[in-house]
This record gives structure tokens, sequence and C-alpha cells, in this order.
């Protein structure tokens, strides 16, 4: 499925609550080594949360067979190994078919290219914020004069599902249920964060990169952060994962539909693409993401939780969506 069309794209992107901000970002290292994979155990577990948003919920029992889980984002360095290996073009290097757009589209969303967040002054509408920047893919994720060198340890973003799907299928694994993506990031609690207490920075210390201070104008980056973190800049889990919270949203196997299906208990694989649906009236079929991004904020969403879930356009890559991979 090619790209999203842009009128009902970027209505997706509104209702997603998280974004992206074109923001320069400081080189750094949080992980010594990349890669690797952690073990998570069979469990038993309560899927969703009835208490914020409705397609968070039933919360149900499910039961899930244990996986191997990679134990942070994919990065920069490991998706150019998988380029150089295989020649793979993701889906916002290639030039779209026109067949693929509605009529009446402008030439520059004809070019190869992705989404960024630009908002502007404050008051402006949100549909506003989005722009579609020609030249913009993983290697050019601020713009196309932007670059990924010196930042292999960073999460490679602008991938669509497809492309995301493909690297997966290249190293032998698949992408994560949204299941399993919640047991991980659930990290052995049962809590609202994955983490001591029910607080977003216990005693100050946050755990996670989101944003703090009033979205969008003000970001104190109270984190370390403001932009976009290399993987593993905070601690592990329970199971020795990172970043399955904040940082970048991330693509699950899924397909989208607003809320669970209280019988699918056993392995849940949530619902075929017949049967799953479409929010904003979305042109190409959605995968749910989960873990919210480092623009998650407290007074515009509050989605940096193992419950909160979202859509996503398969045929779209953006400056905030990431993945990693599992081994059943």
């Amino acid at each position: 499925m090619r790209r999203l069309s842009t009128a009902t794209g970027l209505l997706s992107l509104l209702l997603m609550t998280q974004t992206a901000l074109s923001q320069t970002v400081t080189d750094g290292i949080c992980l010594d080594n990349l890669g690797g994979q952690v073990w998570v155990n069979e469990a038993e577990f309560i899927m969703g949360d009835d208490t914020l948003y409705s397609e968070e919920g039933p919360a149900h029992r499910v039961y899930l067979r244990g996986f191997w889980i990679d134990a942070h984002e994919v990065s920069n360095s490991q998706f150019t190994a998988f380029v150089e290996d295989t020649g793979y073009l993701t889906v916002a290097e290639r030039l779209p078919e026109p067949a693929d757009w509605p009529e009446g589209v402008a030439d520059e969303f004809l070019k190869a290219g992705s989404i960024l967040f630009t908002p502007g002054e404050l008051g402006q509408p949100a549909a506003s914020w989005w722009s579609w920047v020609p030249g913009t893919d993983w290697q050019h994720p601020d713009g196309p004069d932007s670059s990924v060198l010196g930042k292999g340890h960073y999460p490679v973003v602008h991938v669509a599902f497809e492309d995301a799907q493909a690297y997966a299928d290249w190293v032998g694994r698949s992408l994560p249920t949204e299941a399993q993506f919640e047991l991980a990031a659930r990290s052995r609690r049962d809590t609202t964060f994955p983490w001591d207490g029910n607080e977003l920075a216990p005693n100050g210390q946050h755990q996670a990169n989101t944003w703090q201070g009033h979205f969008p104008e003000e970001n104190s980056a109270e984190d370390g952060h403001h932009g976009l973190a290399p993987v593993g800049c905070f601690g592990a889990n329970d199971y020795g994962a990172y970043d399955l919270i904040g940082n970048v949203w991330e693509w699950t196997s899924n397909w989208y539909y607003p809320g669970h299906n209280r019988s699918d208990t056993d392995n849940p694989a949530g619902p075929t693409l017949k049967k799953s649906s479409r929010v904003g009236g979305s042109a190409a079929p959605e995968k749910v993401i989960k873990g919210g991004s480092y623009l998650c904020a407290e007074n515009y969403c509050l989605r940096f939780r193992p419950a909160a879930r979202e859509a996503q356009d398969t045929g779209l890559g953006t400056s905030h969506i990431g993945f990693r991979t599992v081994k059943n």
C-alpha cells in the first residue's frame, strides 16, 4: 500500500495525539552495544485499560507464550546494515505512483518524502502543524538537509509498516503483536506505568523520553532530551528491555480496531484486515502502534503507558515512529 492521501493522512496523524517535532538532536551513545534480545516468559496478564480512552478497553485476561524481543528499538546503524545488504528502498524514498493519489493533489506531494511536525505560532489550528517535506526519509529525518551521520544509536524513523516488516523478514523475525508489546512494556508489573509507583516521574526522576512542559509551545527537557534520544538512555525494565515507553511509537503486527475482543484470549493476534476499522477517513489500512513517543505530554495525551494504543496508516512513516522485532 502506497503512502496515504494528504487530507486523510494529516487527519489520521492529528488523531494520533502524538507528533514528531523536527529538531536538532545531540549525538550520543547510551548503550555501548547495539542488538540482542531479551526473553519474556509466558504469562497471563490483564491487557488493556478501562479508565482513560475507550479504544484501550475492555481490559481482559490473556495468555501469551514466551518470546524474545529486541532489547531496544531498531537503530539507524542496524537499518543501514539491512539497506546495504539488500538495496532496500523505503516507502518515503520512492516516487509515488500517480494512481495511488486522488485527483487534484499538489505536485509537491508526488515527490518522495515524508511528514514532519512543524508547528508555527501559538493559536494556529492543529491541522497546520503537519508539513509534507520532500526529501525527508530515514536517512534525512529532519528534512532533506539533515543526516543520520553520527547518529547510528538513534532509533530509525520515517519507516512505513512495510519497511519495518521487510527488516523483520531480513533478520528472520516478526513484528510484535500488540499483546506481546504490551506484556513486555508492562515490565512484570500491574501499575499505570511500568516502574515503581503510579507517577510518570516518581520523585522527580524521569523514566522515559517524553515531553515536559505545556505541549506544544514549551519543552523544558527535564528528562535530558529535547527531542529523539539514542536507544537505551533510560534504565532497562524488569525484562532487560529499553524504551518500550516513550522515545518513538512502535509498529505492531495487529490490524487496528477501536477496542479489544474480550474473547481473543489465547496468544491474541487481533482482528483480521476485513474486520479492522479505519479512523479519520484514512485511505489506507491501519495497524496498531504502541508505546507513545518523545512528544507525548501530560496536557496533550496520556499514551506513554503500556495499555495505550493508536491507529497508524500503514503507508506512512513519520519522525516519531520506529519499531523492534520479536522471535517466537
